[in-house]
């Protein structure tokens, strides 16, 4: 149970980073310059479903793999939500088209780098809590 608490919460703050990268790329306005339009408010709304969503995706940390590559099992981590995101969330949930392509071309770019960010900053707070 202590595994999954931790695993949980290093979810949580993997997507609390990933959050503020996303906001701040949209309030600096790198994303718009990429001709992409994500550009989130930071609100209690918008950020409390991704912390959970985080927490729950950072349970996939569980799996047996590469315990001696942190680094690299984030990464490859990362691609479940980015696929997700990419093939139902945009498509289905929010109707951006699939990768959210109708947020601009760069949209499958950016989802990959910010969940990227998610994935290693959850690998290492899971490394450093052990």
């Amino acid at each position: 149970m202590k595994k999954l608490l931790i695993f949980f919460a290093a979810g949580c703050l993997g997507a609390l980073a990933n959050s503020i990268t996303v906001w701040l790329f949209g309030d600096l306005g790198i994303t718009a310059s990429a001709g992409v339009s994500i550009s989130p408010s930071l609100s209690a709304n918008w950020l409390y479903p991704r912390l959970v969503w985080g927490g729950l995706w950072g349970l996939l940390f569980i799996l047996p793999m590469m315990q001696s590559k942190p680094l690299l099992k984030g990464t490859l981590l990362s691609l479940f939500p980015t696929l997700v995101q990419l093939l139902v969330v945009f498509p289905y949930k929010t109707r951006y088209g699939i990768a959210g392509l109708e947020l601009g071309i760069l949209t499958p770019a950016f989802v990959l780098f910010f969940n990227w960010i998610w994935g290693v900053v959850t690998a290492l707070i899971i490394r450093f809590a052990r």
